[in-house]
């Protein structure tokens, strides 16, 4: 499991990486234009490429948040296109949805997350109350995500990962102060990892079927 140590050097690692901004914006703005591609690899090859998987799922929900200044974002567009779910006016609607509104609340990854694993996990008719499969999957990832972050709320992991909580509405000095924080290169961590613990969850899932998903 992920240590406050790890997580701590990896924001560091991300605050002095080279971000290449116009293939991430190329990228994203393939999607707006074209929608999220369906997912072609079989379960049986995701399976087995696993931590591969994991790895560039993480690495893209890094590079959306970077691009997008939002962490609720980041993570579910990384978890959206790994998967082949959803569409780009789901990533629209989750605008409002770091710190809930800056507000002090759930980090961003937390809904991106579950956004994605509702997804997945719930069946295809929306008034199917018999399946619980996402409930236990949600679960399963608001605890890992605690258990890694030692929190699942914005200003928690803003002292984790930047030294301090910020509250950039509060007035331009405190957003100036967020600004050179570092907290546009180093809050990705937060979905970068909270999108692999998601994407583990699912490929989890996938091994228990044993079956593939649309």
């Amino acid at each position: 499991m992920t240590d406050l140590k790890t997580i701590r050097q990896r924001a560091t690692e991300l605050a002095r990486r080279d971000w290449d901004l116009p293939a991430i914006t190329a990228r994203f703005k393939d999607m707006v234009d074209h929608g999220i591609p369906r997912q072609s690899m079989a379960p049986a090859d995701l399976i087995r490429e696993k931590e591969a998987f994991l790895d560039k799922v993480q690495h893209n929900a890094e590079q959306y948040c970077y691009l997008t200044r939002s962490c609720a974002k980041g993570s579910a567009l990384a978890l959206l296109e790994a998967f082949g779910l959803g569409n780009m006016e789901i990533i629209r609607a989750l605008a409002p949805f770091p710190g809930m509104c800056m507000s002090g609340g759930l980090c961003g990854p937390v809904t991106g997350g579950l956004m994605a694993i509702g997804l997945y996990f719930a069946d295809d008719d929306p008034a199917d109350v018999a399946n619980t499969a996402h409930y236990a999957a949600g679960r399963q990832y608001l605890q890992r995500f605690e258990a890694a972050f030692g929190s699942l709320l914005c200003p928690d992991i803003q002292k984790l990962l930047l030294g301090k909580a910020y509250d950039p509405f509060a007035g331009p000095d405190e957003r100036d102060a967020f600004n050179r924080s570092g907290a546009r290169e180093k809050c990705p961590v937060a979905p970068g990892l909270g999108a692999r613990m998601a994407a583990e969850i699912i490929i989890e899932g996938m091994e228990k079927q044993n079956r593939p998903h649309a």
